[in-house]
């Protein structure tokens, strides 16, 4: 079935509205009622609609199976990507209305971020042109046309004409967009990313285009890339990627015969080896569905997730991170969460056979420091106060319809070519550090968790002169260590690489300060990332990314406390991959490694929930038999009494690298220390062996 038929009943719905809106936005271009600098803005933008209207109309006349790009030479392919997205690329962003400082300086600072706002609305016409979806190009086109009949008087608009105009926009489609959203990743027949993975000519990097996603030169060099290495590496690295899921289901004891699907997260480039994923999964009974990084403002998230290729622009990313500071009310809210009970119910035995994300992520990107924008729309207290509420109750709506007890994950990571010339050698060593002998790290960390067992708090103290973390993380009590243990012992599996021991720590006497020079967080990077703990809680936190120190706190609460006044600490780690923290030195790419090979390399404190959120209750055991019992603190235990405040939705890990580190002590009841590394290598008897990957 072509996949545009899919739509064939909401496109011919709104047939009328879409031509009367689009036949008046084309012949905008030689108006003038609109006076300047509006003017600029609306022509500018109504430019933008024709071209997507265009698009449109031009994959309309396709026939199912036509790879129209196959009839196009790369530069005509090129250039129209770069009309696409080039008004928001770095180079141009400073004059471009998506930036919401250069949005107020030409249209005024009360109109500026609300115009912008819009514009980014509109630019997700891109994506539904390409897969045929009039509705929602509708919707956009109709909402500037609202806001421009606004500034054809001689009396400008007030604000709050402007504010209440985007506010109906997302009030209103948001059921439309949350329904839509939900069934790229649960709906067999939204298949318009799948059906171009495996069917398109992969050979030709052309097929990139396809997508109507923006296209670097990162994503054409890895498709070339892997198009050169032979098909049985390919196959095993779909492999290691499909087994480390189903791995998981293993380990955990859960019974993967009660599912049937499941999503893939990647990264455009890796097509040749998502193909070779999708039949080994689909062969196992699960069939797989892949969306792309959600466009609508009532989908979007603070970080691009789905099926993604490069950012055009981090800036304008985190411009319009907040965005939904310019409409946010408890109304919407409720809205939402109505829209979303109706929505589940409605694919709640669609839902009741998801077994999870498989996550194939990508890392060499140049770590972002972003600039602060004056204009940019921020959450108020109140707002952030709705938005924490939301993510809380969003949360525990899902919950009720998947099973999260019976759900794993896996997450895999691979280098891109930005990362620097070392490429070829730096993806070929980050294969070899994907598939480490599991049963030798089983045995070493074991060693480990046996010393661990038998503390009552560990030390963690950082190298003297470069680092002062100073803290002590309080461990679970065993009632019975014969059978109990208070450590996982992590493999490659759902976690890929090998390479932790990690637990719940009691937050109660968990106390101290963490600190690291530099680290990467959720593609957002940090300079001299400070956090003190007082029984398990966040106190205090700050960092040297701007000279405001104001401006860096806020930049934490954002980014890495996502807004809430304070986390606990819900993991601490202790990594034992050498072998990455080797490559990565060898290389000089630390500060480009995804937290995935990072929390490998050294002890790591993670923020938020624990790893065992909203599954405390059911039982997982290490290989040699004995249950993990700290899964649970003092915060996620309110699940039972006060579930509003048990989860936070959020795990944020922050690693110390070895070269940081002074010492890392269990320290038993009786106060005798055993030291498991010292001057940031390895003491403990049973894991001196990890030091080899230093000489």
């Amino acid at each position: 079935m072509d996949y545009r038929n899919l739509f064939r009943e909401e496109n011919e719905a709104v047939e009328e509205r879409y031509n009367l809106v689009m036949d008046r936005i084309s012949a905008l271009g030689g108006e003038t009622a609109v006076k300047e600098p509006f003017r600029d803005y609306f022509i500018k933008t109504a430019r933008f609609i024709v071209i997507m209207k265009e698009r449109y109309a031009f994959f309309d006349q396709m026939k199912e199976g036509k790879n129209w790009v196959y009839t196009w030479n790369l530069d005509e392919l090129k250039a129209l990507n770069e009309s696409l997205y080039g008004d928001i690329l770095p180079q141009h962003y400073g004059e471009s209305y998506g930036n919401p400082d250069y949005a107020a300086k030409k249209l005024g600072k009360d109109y500026g971020p609300l115009l912008s706002f819009a514009y980014d609305q509109i630019r997700g016409m891109i994506s539904w042109a390409y897969e045929g979806r009039r509705e929602e190009m509708t919707a956009a086109a109709e909402l500037f046309m609202e806001l421009y009949s606004c500034f054809e008087s001689q009396e400008l608009p007030s604000e709050k004409t402007l504010e209440k105009i985007i506010y109906w926009y997302v009030s209103d489609y948001s059921d439309v967009a949350m329904e839509s959203f939900l069934r790229e990743q649960m709906d067999d027949r939204m298949s318009f990313i799948k059906d171009i993975i495996c069917k398109a000519d992969l050979t030709d990097e052309r097929y990139l285009y396809l997508y109507g996603e923006y296209v670097s030169d990162e994503e054409l060099l890895m498709a070339r890339f892997l198009n050169r290495l032979p098909e049985e590496e390919i196959l095993a690295m779909a492999d290691t990627f499909v087994d480390g899921f189903i791995r998981g289901f293993k380990v955990m004891g859960m019974d993967l015969s009660v599912k049937n699907s499941l999503c893939i997260r990647a990264h455009m480039g890796f097509e040749r080896v998502i193909r070779e994923s999708i039949k080994k999964f689909e062969a196992a009974g699960l069939k797989v569905h892949l969306f792309r990084n959600p466009v609508s403002a009532v989908n979007k998230r603070t970080s691009r997730f789905g099926f993604i290729g490069t950012s055009p622009n981090p800036q304008y990313d985190y411009d319009h991170r907040q965005d939904s500071a310019l409409y946010l009310d408890k109304a919407l809210n409720e809205r939402k969460l109505s829209a979303m009970r109706v929505i589940y119910e409605k694919y709640k035995d669609v839902l009741a056979g998801y077994a999870g994300p498989a996550c194939m992520d990508v890392f060499g990107e140049e770590p972002f420091s972003p600039k602060i924008s004056k204009y940019a729309p921020r959450l108020s207290a109140k707002q952030q106060e709705l938005s924490i509420a939301y993510s809380s109750q969003s949360a525990q709506i899902s919950s009720q319809y998947m099973d999260e007890n019976n759900m794993s994950f896996t997450i895999i990571a691979y280098p891109m070519p930005g990362i620097g010339e070392d490429f070829e050698a730096i993806f070929r060593d980050t294969v070899r550090i994907n598939t480490l002998d599991n049963s030798l790290y089983t045995r070493i960390q074991q060693s480990i968790i046996d010393v661990l067992d038998q503390a009552d708090y560990v030390h963690v103290t950082g190298a003297q002169g470069t680092n002062h973390t100073d803290i002590r993380v309080r461990l679970k009590d065993l009632s019975d260590p014969k059978t109990q243990t208070k450590f996982e012992n992590c493999v490659a599996d759902v976690n890929i690489p090998a390479g932790e021991v990690f637990t719940s720590p009691v937050l109660a006497g968990s106390d101290g300060v963490i600190h690291v020079s530099g680290v990467y967080l959720g593609g957002y990077h940090f300079s001299n990332l400070t956090v003190t703990l007082k029984d398990g809680m966040v106190t205090g936190y700050d960092c040297d990314n701007f000279e405001n120190p104001d401006e860096n706190k806020r930049y934490i609460k954002e980014t890495i406390l996502k807004t809430y006044d304070s986390l606990p600490l819900g993991e601490f780690a202790i990594g034992t991959n050498t072998t990455a923290y080797v490559m990565a030195r060898k290389y000089n790419i630390v500060e480009k490694l995804p937290i995935l090979i990072v929390e490998k390399m050294g002890p790591h404190f993670a923020l938020g929930d624990t790893c065992y959120s909203r599954s405390e209750d059911h039982k997982v055991y290490n290989l040699n038999g004995k249950e993990i019992i700290a899964r649970e603190n003092e915060v996620s235990a309110l699940r039972m009494t006060e579930p509003k405040k048990a989860y936070f939705n959020c795990h944020t890990d922050i690693t110390i690298p070895y070269d940081e580190i002074g010492s890392i002590d269990a320290v038993l009841p009786g106060g005798e220390t055993i030291k498991i590394i010292e001057n940031g290598r390895f003491v403990l008897p049973g894991t001196e062996v990890l030091n080899e990957a230093f000489h």
